[in-house]
């Protein structure tokens, strides 16, 4: 066998792996109805946290960070069955926190750990980060205030700036 080729079919099986790899990303190939649990965590892994819901539901947390911009979130049933899979980090998700009512628990459960929390004494006020990509595809930063009951005080988005611009 020549050389180019033995070396082109040694490369395709690391190919299909890297391709394999970044597929699991997105939970590509994930149907919801279809798809058990154990497939879940065959093609995203072990999830960050798994929170059980009101409605018998689990909802399995995955972030891609630790500075990604997505964290998906499976609703797997009480059958172990695959009922929803989104990316939350995005306005439908950052609408569900509402000031005054939304805790830290639900947040946590919603969006995973924070990238970042920072107490600032003087408010009484902690605020987790969370990285994601706005509605125009920049980067930017979605921000939860809680105060100190755990309770949101607030949220805001701001995109993040490089050299000075906003990207």
């Amino acid at each position: 066998m020549k050389p180019l080729r033995r070396s082109i079919l040694h490369a395709f099986p690391l190919a299909l792996l890297l391709v394999a790899g970044c597929a699991s990303y997105s939970g590509w190939g994930l149907r919801p109805g279809l798809s058990t649990g154990a497939e879940v965590r065959r093609v995203m892994g072990e999830p960050a946290k798994i929170c059980t819901l009101p409605d018998d539901m689990q909802n399995w947390i995955y972030p891609q960070g630790p500075m990604g911009m997505h964290t998906y979130n499976a609703g797997i049933d009480r059958d172990g069955v695959l009922r929803s899979f989104e990316n939350v980090l995005e306005d439908a998700g950052f609408a569900k926190v509402i000031k005054g009512t939304t805790t830290k628990g639900e947040v946590l459960c919603m969006f995973g750990p924070p990238l970042q929390e920072v107490y600032f004494q003087a408010r009484h006020e902690m605020v987790w980060d969370y990285r994601f990509r706005d509605v125009w595809r920049y980067p930017a930063r979605f921000h939860v205030l809680f105060d100190d009951a755990g309770v949101v005080t607030g949220t805001m988005q701001i995109r993040e700036e490089r050299d000075g611009f906003a990207r």
